[in-house]
């Protein structure tokens, strides 16, 4: 990965979302985390960061969010993360202090099972690799991220995936071209709820990814997720009305499938008055890395 990208205070870096366009439970390994299957697809649609770099050395988001201290916010944790990394294997103090003052426009539900604070971890682990000339390796990064949440290196890697183990086995995987509305029913999931409720399914046949179709595939966190939060099964009764529809991970979200664009504008104008919700197209490869590769030539 090339480290020679210029610094800009003016540059947003793309944090993107993502979907579980399915979620397959094959059963537990003895250490009690969930064998899983999925695909992870990338949207065109997510947050925005900004990095510049200081001279003290410190760590500081300008845009805190809400109900999370400042220093239990995945993206000060993800810099605060790299920083060691890279000090400890350089093995002395860097020229330049590795400080960065940062910025969050955001516009993803939080809560929502979209990937909001994961990917916002991973483009600054990404952007700051290479500003902080940092010359870790996507893999290496991946890594790094995962101590975060098991979300965080799909982004690092950037490419729609196949993925199998606890989600962490990547197998870059190609999705046709698709629009998604995604709807956040105004409620909040708990994860840790869903997969350790004894009503959840965990014996799903495992699939092979070629034999991967949204019609053929289903989430086996939806039907307890519909039982427990109403909000899910209002939205997602009302959405299947109009086009295939699903849950994304263990929720909350939920999006409905369109290979018209237009078709999709038109359901989004149906939606119950004050929903909350975007559409997005399905991409291959992340804009994060898309915009990288721009500034690297």
């Amino acid at each position: 990965m090339d480290n020679t990208l210029s610094f800009d205070r003016n540059v947003w870096w793309p944090s993107p979302a993502k979907l579980n366009l399915f979620l397959h439970i094959n059963g537990r390994y003895p250490n009690g985390y969930h064998q899983l299957q999925s695909v992870f697809q990338l949207l065109d649609f997510g947050d925005e960061l900004a990095f510049e770099l200081n001279p003290e050395g410190t760590i500081h988001l300008g845009t805190p969010i809400d109900g999370v201290p400042h220093d239990d916010n995945l993206i000060v944790k993800a810099a605060m993360l790299l920083r060691k990394e890279i000090i400890t294997r350089q093995r002395q103090q860097t020229s330049s202090p590795l400080g960065c003052n940062i910025s969050l426009k955001k516009r993803l539900p939080m809560g929502g099972g979209i990937g909001g604070g994961s990917s916002n971890a991973a483009t600054t682990l990404v952007v700051l690799n290479q500003l902080w000339q940092g010359n870790l390796s996507l893999t290496e990064l991946a890594g790094l991220g995962l101590s975060l949440g098991a979300d965080v290196p799909i982004f690092v890697h950037g490419f729609t995936a196949f993925a199998e183990g606890v989600g962490e086995v990547l197998e870059p995987f190609y999705i046709e071209p698709t629009t998604y509305l995604v709807v956040f029913p105004d409620c909040h999931v708990s994860t840790q709820q869903i997969f350790t409720h004894p009503n959840l399914p965990r014996n799903t046949p495992k699939i092979a990814a070629a034999d991967y179709h949204f019609n053929n595939t289903h989430n086996d966190c939806q039907q307890l997720v519909s039982e427990l939060y109403p909000n899910v099964a209002n939205t997602l009764r009302w959405l299947l009305e109009y086009a295939p529809s699903r849950m994304t991970g263990t929720g909350s979200c939920v999006f409905s499938t369109f290979h018209d664009p237009s078709e999709a504008e038109r359901v989004q104008k149906l939606l119950p008055t004050g929903s909350i919700s975007f559409i997005a197209k399905g991409v291959n490869r992340s804009p994060l890395h898309q915009q990288l590769t721009t500034f690297s030539n």
